[in-house]
């Protein structure tokens, strides 16, 4: 008998789920988003950002090319002016080796038209150089438009900040920051003194079906769970990603080891792992099950492969 492919699992999985949860959500609720929608984690809190597809198409397609390689999860901000921008995309940080490159790919043609608002994601790019952005981006954090709407050619506005999204910006510029030379010129850091680079402000970025506030969310379409954890009763705090992986076992999700992250604090709701029991435990979890939109509570899957982090689904309440 052949075995069944992971996609099987997961459609039987999210259909009992939709079937069996109490709670389902009108898509009424969701405003219908004209733009792509990337979700940004960060160690300070999550937001989305819908892009502007008709308006920059050259420069949302060399972004999205980057969230496809992975490139900007695990990555951290390098660049925060105070009541200026949030910048990051460019580096990741590697114990005993320090700040590693993401490679970049051809620059960009630029597109500027939006205006650089509170609230808009642009390209950052090398000055007097309109063509020349290439993986670093920022968000406004106020109205930059009489500044960088007319320096450089204009600065490429790609994006919005969705919801209430720039309450995570702020708490990151409000936080204090190191000067370390040119790869971490205004890095911030949610430690209460700073002591190294684990405590800079990490992210990652995935493209998503659909704008959720919810701090746990899985969609059939991409089989991309977003999650934060808290590890042993609050020895390790981490946001991370997790994807549906082919299975003989039943559904099984495995963690993409490059966005796991450190998160600031522990918030109500969060998930925890017991590494005694190996046991990760979702108390509330948004399921998008093509467009159904369903949510669960006390999901637990069980560690089956420590080496590769992979999760066997085990309960759920109905």
């Amino acid at each position: 008998m052949p075995i069944p492919d992971n996609n099987h699992y997961a459609r039987i999985f999210l259909r009992a789920l939709y079937v069996a949860t109490a709670l389902t959500l009108s898509l009424a609720s969701f405003s219908s988003m004209a733009g792509t929608i990337v979700r940004v984690s960060t160690s300070v809190g999550d937001y989305s950002i819908e892009l502007l597809d008709e308006t920059a198409p050259l420069t949302v397609a060399n972004f999205l090319g980057y969230v496809a390689r992975n490139d900007f999860n695990g990555t951290y901000l390098h660049r925060v002016v105070d009541n200026f921008v949030v910048q990051g995309g460019a580096y990741r940080f590697k114990l005993f080796e320090g700040p590693i490159d993401i490679p970049t790919g051809e620059t960009v043609v630029n597109e500027f038209g939006a205006s650089n608002l509170r609230g808009t994601v642009a390209m950052a790019k090398v000055d007097g150089n309109p063509d020349s952005a290439t993986n670093q981006w920022f968000v406004n954090l106020a109205d930059n438009s009489g500044n960088l709407d007319a320096n450089n050619g204009g600065f490429t506005v790609f994006g919005t900040v969705l919801g209430d999204g720039m309450a995570v910006l702020d708490a990151i510029d409000a936080l204090p920051f190191v000067s370390l030379g040119a790869k971490a010129p205004n890095a911030p850091y949610f430690s209460e003194f700073y002591d190294n680079p684990s405590s800079f402000v990490y992210m990652n970025v995935e493209v998503t079906e659909r704008f959720s506030t919810s701090s746990h969310v899985y969609e059939s379409g991409t089989g991309l769970l977003i999650t934060s954890v808290n590890i042993d009763d609050g020895s390790e705090l981490l946001s991370l990603n997790l994807r549906s992986v082919a299975s003989a076992l039943g559904f099984v999700i495995e963690v993409n080891q490059e966005s796991v992250i450190p998160r600031q604090t522990a918030f109500d709701g969060m998930a925890t792992f017991d590494s005694a029991t190996g046991l990760l435990t979702i108390p509330a979890l948004e399921v998008n099950l093509s467009g159904s939109v369903s949510v669960i509570t006390n999901v637990v899957f069980k560690l089956i492969d420590a080496t590769s982090a992979r999760f066997l689904l085990d309960t759920y309440d109905q």
